[in-house]
């Protein structure tokens, strides 16, 4: 033991550094900052020719913006949690993830932010948002939460930091951590009454939103967290035990389960015999957005087969697995958000103009046949550009703060 002392010291953490952080990591910082200018030009267009270049219409009035801001606001949020539990709880937690796993929650935080900004049309009306705010609004309860989240995020990376230098006490690190954790809880939660005080949309209208909110958040956070932490672990940027890694695994595919539950009950009752909502699941089983739903569906239980199968956990497989997770979240998202324009609770306004339907110079049958919305070329580009400050963020973090560990795993 003592003669390989002095191999770790000084051979295995410089042979660590010398794998990650070098040409690759510049590189893909060049990369992400050339992507979020051209989204800043993109979104410069955007503000000039006004929302109507888009493909968001007043019938379908929110679209791949508030889709992404929802899932990226579930990736923050379960990252979150998988740090802070085990702080809170006092429990084992899971190696040197922590840190990672903090910065990534931060950096989804920003992007979902900025998907609401650019869906506000114009930046100054986030002014507007507090100069002209509505407390009784659950809009207005998201913005801040969303506000509070951040800068506690923040907090609770530097008092983990400060912790590790030995000038925080334990007991102060966890009251942080007890405060992080419910307001991640919060955030999702706030964000899920949202739509579901919306009585106008059927596929909105249930209180069994925010838990499924939550539990969606803690299977693409964590399936998030797989994927950087395998990534930076074989890079040697990061020391982490097989067995951690494990229970990452398995908690994965406890909280698919527990997401497809809520799923399945959600569905049971909308399509019951009798039920308002058959029309609603039959949109999604065999209808125009039927592709999202089996993609969550098939995806997710292929993850969890990985995840409580001994001989499916490898590293290659996880990855896959994780990445299946995260697609099936963001499914959900686009069927959410979509599906909930498609078939409302009130009828439509008598007035048909360009800006309600989709046709309505074909009559009022061919104008609502064409409901289900698609974004434009512009918003792609723009969401990629929002992407692309997400990672470039994450690729400074990783060059520049001391997330890492100097061992490299057995």
């Amino acid at each position: 033991m003592t003669e390989n002392a002095p191999a770790v010291s000084t051979a295995t953490a410089p042979a660590a550094g010398g794998r990650f952080g070098g040409r690759g990591l510049n590189v893909a910082i060049v990369v992400a900052a050339a992507v979020t200018v051209a989204g800043l030009a993109l979104w410069g267009v955007q503000l000039s020719g006004g929302m109507a270049q888009t493909g968001m219409r007043n019938l379908d009035s929110w679209g791949l913006y508030i889709t992404m801001f929802m899932f990226f606001v579930g990736l923050s949020a379960g990252g979150l949690i998988i740090s802070s539990v085990p702080k809170a709880f006092g429990m084992e937690g899971f190696g040197g993830i922590s840190k990672v796993a903090v910065w990534t929650s931060i950096c989804c935080t920003v992007l979902a932010i900025g998907f609401v900004v650019v869906d506000l049309g114009q930046p100054f009306r986030v002014w507007e948002l507090f100069a002209y705010s509505n407390l009784g609004s659950p809009l207005m309860w998201d913005i801040l939460v969303l506000g509070t989240y951040l800068v506690l995020s923040v907090v609770y990376l530097w008092a983990t930091l400060r912790a590790e230098a030995g000038k925080v006490s334990p007991v102060a690190l966890r009251v942080v951590s007890v405060i992080a954790l419910v307001c991640a809880v919060l955030v999702h939660s706030v964000t899920a009454w949202i739509f579901s005080l919306q009585q106008a949309h059927d596929l909105w209208h249930t209180a069994l939103l925010a838990p499924w909110f939550v539990s969606s958040a803690l299977v693409c956070g964590t399936a998030l967290v797989l994927v950087v932490v395998i990534a930076l672990r074989r890079a040697g940027y990061i020391s982490l035990e097989r067995r951690h890694l494990e229970r990452l695994v398995k908690m994965l595919g406890a909280f698919l389960c527990v997401d497809l539950y809520f799923f399945g009950c959600d569905l049971l009752t909308e399509a019951f015999p009798g039920g308002e909502g058959a029309e609603t699941v039959a949109m999604l089983v065999s209808g125009p957005l039927a592709p999202f739903f089996w993609v969550e569906v098939v995806g997710c239980a292929v993850a969890a087969v990985v995840c409580f199968a001994p001989a499916l956990r490898r590293n290659g497989l996880i990855v896959v697995a994780s990445l299946l997770a995260i697609a099936g979240i963001f499914c959900k998202r686009v069927q959410l958000l979509v599906g909930g324009f498609q078939i409302p609770n009130l009828d439509y306004a008598f007035q048909a103009n360009a800006m309600t339907v989709t046709d309505w110079e074909g009559g009022f049958e061919a104008a609502y046949q064409g409901l289900v919305y698609w974004p434009t070329p512009l918003e792609l580009g723009v969401a990629l550009g929002v992407l692309g400050l997400g990672a470039l963020m994450l690729c400074l973090g990783l060059k520049l703060l001391p997330l890492g560990s100097a061992k490299r795993p057995r």
